[in-house]
């Protein structure tokens, strides 16, 4: 039974090609056909002005028919294909772990901003609160007492610098005293000397006085032996006397030098042994005044000591303080997280939490999405992607038939790796909540206007290296194929760009000519 409307088809096309092709031929056997059987009246002019026709105009190519198309300005709006999506939407989860004890609400439900959703038992969280403020209050109480030592601390430190400063004051002089005394020890040495020499030339002259007070008594025992026997006078007699007296005299003097030079030798050893104590006391007390500056240092290095450990004790005692106020910080915190509100205003898509769900941290609580406004996304070629314009108006018309209005609020700078396409969103208004999410769409985004000719989707073809366009009808009756841009398909046909201003367009018979190819056109103007 299909082969009928097979046949019919076949003949339909063979009687189109002889009507475009030998139009002439056909409209000439009709002609014939007329005559010969007497048209009637009204009929006779149309044949006796084809007639003429036919003989002055012969057939130059291949007949084909054509339009003649000027360019006309059209709003070339960029139409995608897209969805909807929820303007916002955020799987709120738990940060703590604990049972929930507060009625869950319903999926489908509005909830506002701020609205509790999921409630966690607080359990012992409020005694580790507790315990953090007494640890605080602990901390704080020490915080004075360790003020207190470096205050302390800090006020021994002039008295130990003023140690040093007098300390290293004292050096100098027992300096001085120890350069005083060691200049004193060569002078008793040399007195000493000096009196050590004395005493041999004072035993010297007591050895003279001996051997002289020896030959005076010597001389006086003969005076008086001669004085007894009469030969020597009395004169002789006193005058040995006398000599021996001196020699005595003498004697008892030498050995008074000699005394005299020992007592001197002892007062110089003396002096000696003292100059030799005073260097030693010089060098003691310079060895004290060292050691007292070296005390004094120490002294205040140990008072640095106490209050950089004074110091420690202060910062100890504040970290302690923030330690506690941290603790105390921690478990609020941990406090304010038994409660799981709405970020924003929007609808459940899921259930929250059952009633005695035990939640652990990053556990689900409920889905919020927001749908006033609501987005509508579609992705555009790189070819197109100049044409959008931030804050464009855009429209869209949902599988429904709805069609709604918006303005565009993103365009991607960064295309998809796959697709080589940029994402786009529109920001429609949706008040009563009844554009879903994950609707498809198809969008239209006002884009600047451009010149344009609306042609049949018939007339368009493709040249050998497969290029989009038209057979056109140039000045001299030839076929020439001009590429075109495809803006939009309308229900009157495809709007392209590319073309002049004015045109004629192979309508009928493209696919039968190429470039250069004589044609015999037939406008659809005259036809109709």
């Amino acid at each position: 039974m299909r082969i009928f409307p097979i046949v019919t088809a076949a003949l339909v096309t063979l009687f189109l090609l002889i009507l475009v092709l030998e139009r002439e031929t056909l409209m000439g056997w009709v002609g014939a056909g007329e005559e010969d059987a007497a048209p009637v009246a009204d009929s006779e002019p149309l044949t006796q002005a084809a007639a003429p026709e036919a003989e002055t105009q012969p057939i130059k190519g291949v007949r084909v028919m054509a339009m003649r198309s000027v360019a006309r300005e059209v709003d070339s709006a960029v139409v995608l294909r897209g969805e909807t999506e929820a303007l916002r939407q955020v799987e709120i989860r738990a940060e703590t772990s604990g049972k929930i004890i507060g009625e869950p609400l319903r999926r489908g439900a509005f909830v506002e901003a701020g609205q509790l959703m999921c409630e966690i038992d607080v359990g012992t969280r409020n005694v580790s609160l507790q315990e953090a403020a007494a640890q605080l209050a602990e901390a704080k109480s020490r915080l004075p007492e360790a003020r207190a030592r470096l205050a302390e601390a800090e006020a021994q430190l002039p008295a130990a610098r003023a140690r040093i400063t007098e300390a290293r004051a004292n050096i100098p002089a027992a300096e001085a005293a120890l350069m005083q005394a060691r200049a004193g020890v060569p002078a008793a040495q040399a007195r000493l000397k000096e009196a050590e020499a004395r005493l041999p030339e004072a035993e010297a002259r007591q050895v003279e006085a001996q051997a002289r007070v020896k030959e005076a008594e010597i001389n006086l025992q003969a005076a008086r032996e001669l004085a007894r026997d009469g030969f020597a006078s009395q004169t002789r007699l006193a005058s040995t006397e006398a000599t021996h007296e001196s020699a005595l005299a003498q004697l008892q003097a030498a050995r008074s030098q000699i005394e005299n030079a020992r007592a001197g030798i002892e007062t110089a050893r003396s002096n000696v042994q003292s100059a030799d104590a005073a260097v030693q006391s010089a060098l003691s007390q310079l060895e004290g005044a060292h050691a007292a500056a070296i005390s004094a240092e120490a002294a205040l290095e140990g008072a640095l000591a106490g209050v950089q450990s004074a110091k420690a004790g202060t910062e100890n005692a504040a970290s302690g303080i923030s330690s506690a106020e941290a603790g105390i910080a921690s478990a609020e915190k941990e406090i304010e997280r038994l409660g799981i509100h709405a970020p924003f205003a929007g609808l459940l898509e899921t259930d929250t939490a059952e009633l005695g769900a035990l939640l652990q941290p990053g556990s689900a609580c409920a889905t919020v999405i927001q749908l006033n406004p609501i987005k509508i996304v579609g992705f555009v070629p790189e070819t197109d992607v100049s044409r959008v314009r931030l804050d464009a108006l855009a429209g869209a018309r949902l599988v429904d038939g709805r069609e709604v209005t918006g303005r565009v609020s993103f365009v991607s700078r960064s295309s998809d790796p796959v697709t080589r396409t940029f994402r786009v969103e529109l920001e429609v208004a949706n008040d009563d909540l009844s554009i879903r999410d994950g609707q498809t769409a198809e969008i239209a985004i006002e884009a600047e206007g451009a010149p344009a000719h609306l042609v049949p989707q018939s007339a368009l073809t493709l040249n050998n290296e497969g290029k989009l366009g038209i057979r056109s009808v140039d000045a001299d009756s030839l076929a020439a194929f001009l590429p075109v841009t495809v803006l939009r398909d309308t229900p009157a046909g495809m709007l392209v760009t590319g073309l002049p201003d004015e045109v004629s367009i192979i309508t009928v018979g493209q696919e039968y000519v190429t470039d250069g190819v004589a044609v015999t056109p037939v406008y659809e103007e005259v036809v109709q």
